[in-house]
């Protein structure tokens, strides 16, 4: 295992992500998530969202993509969760943040969230990064 020089409390981030309707799309086919709110914009406007909306997976990807960024070569999620508490949507920029709540020589855990324009927190995720 490596060893990281984090301090509690350090954040994490930004990372800026705008999610295109191809990247959609592209991520239901990955997936297997085919629900149309995420690129058919008549079906998710049907379903009360105003567009369609970005996957809540594809947006703990990003949080973990930022946190592993972050971390460096050899890190690797040893526990990760997301909650899903709102919605983003596509072609609108998605902010990624983080905050580090103990930090040990060979491991992180870690506060990850997702914001919207609107400042709300749309995604909750903890985990724990370990390194080889």
């Amino acid at each position: 295992m490596g060893e990281i020089n984090a301090v509690k409390g350090e954040r994490i981030g930004p990372l800026t992500m705008v999610a295109t309707k191809t990247d959609l799309v592209k991520f239901a086919g990955s997936s297997q998530d085919f629900n149309l709110i995420h690129y058919d914009a008549d079906y998710a406007i049907s379903r009360g969202f105003p567009t369609v909306i970005v996957h809540g997976f594809l947006k703990a990807g990003y949080l973990a993509q930022m946190a592993l960024e972050w971390a460096g070569p050899g890190a690797w999620f040893s526990e990760f969760g997301a909650t899903y508490r709102g919605v983003d949507l596509v072609g609108q920029p998605i902010l990624c943040w983080g905050v580090v709540t103990k930090a040990e020589k060979d491991r992180v855990e870690v506060e990850l969230w997702t914001e919207n324009v609107a400042q709300e927190k749309t995604t909750l995720s903890e985990g724990v990064i370990q390194w080889q």
